[in-house]
């Protein structure tokens, strides 16, 4: 999900209440298991007729683009089921652990029902968004990428002096802490730069995360406004990620 230039996740503050993160975390992990692109229910056979099954799946609870635009009722909820359909496990366990990263401070900043209502709406506004700008693409969308953007953006903007640790490919993965308001712009900058180059077709919805990380941001200073930004402790690493 969020970008393929760095590993930068961390551990959530000990001791802080956040059920809604760990109940989404814990949801969204049980529908993958249970669907096809986990592999782990027999249910739905091996081979071609699991690759069947997968496609069917994205394709029933996914966004497409032009199906949604067109008006189809069917359509009108893929925006909130899609952020809980993954494509794999590397796309599964990338978002999950940024979300338990950045969510479990901004939940508790923000409040258990108004963090809910925010990461759906801002999740199913960054695919809407997407899709306004492919309205004629049949490609499906799928994951929690454009919500998770949206934690990150309210991150940036509720704890700006989080101190981040990176691991960079190109410094042959030397561990480097950086607070979030140089780590988090340098993030949106390679999703802004991937998504003015990337082709039509399958991939990472770039426009998503940072539509979903606009709004997040955007929210954060609305609601809360400049006097209320507070400190946060370092976020130290471990794990990555696809949309």
């Amino acid at each position: 999900m969020i970008g393929h230039w760095s590993t930068t996740v961390g551990r959530a503050v000990r001791g802080k209440s956040a059920p809604v993160t760990y109940g989404l975390i814990v949801v969204t992990c049980l529908i993958f298991v249970i669907g096809p692109a986990s592999g782990l229910n027999p249910s739905y056979g091996t081979g071609d007729e699991l690759l069947a099954a997968q496609r069917a799946w994205f394709r029933r609870w996914g966004v497409v683009p032009a199906e949604l635009l067109s008006g189809d009722p069917r359509a009108w909820l893929t925006p909130t089921t899609a952020q809980f359909v993954h494509g794999g496990w590397l796309h599964l366990l990338g978002n999950m652990l940024f979300f338990y990263v950045f969510g479990v401070m901004t939940e508790e900043r923000m409040g258990h029902v108004e963090f809910a209502l925010f990461y759906l709406g801002c999740g199913c506004l960054a695919l809407l968004g997407y899709a306004v700008a492919n309205a004629e693409s049949e490609q499906t969308l799928v994951g929690a990428s454009g919500a998770i953007s949206a934690v990150l953006g309210a991150f940036l903007y509720l704890f700006p002096k989080a101190r981040v640790t990176s691991l960079f490919p190109f410094l042959f993965f030397l561990p480097l802490r950086f607070p979030a308001w140089l780590v988090l712009p340098f993030w949106v900058a390679l999703q802004w730069l991937a998504a003015s180059r990337v082709s039509a077709g399958p991939g990472v919805a770039y426009l998503a995360h940072l539509v979903g990380f606009s709004l997040g941001f955007a929210y954060a200073w609305v609601r809360f406004g400049r006097t209320t930004t507070v400190k946060a402790p370092a976020v130290a690493p471990e794990g990555e990620n696809q949309p």
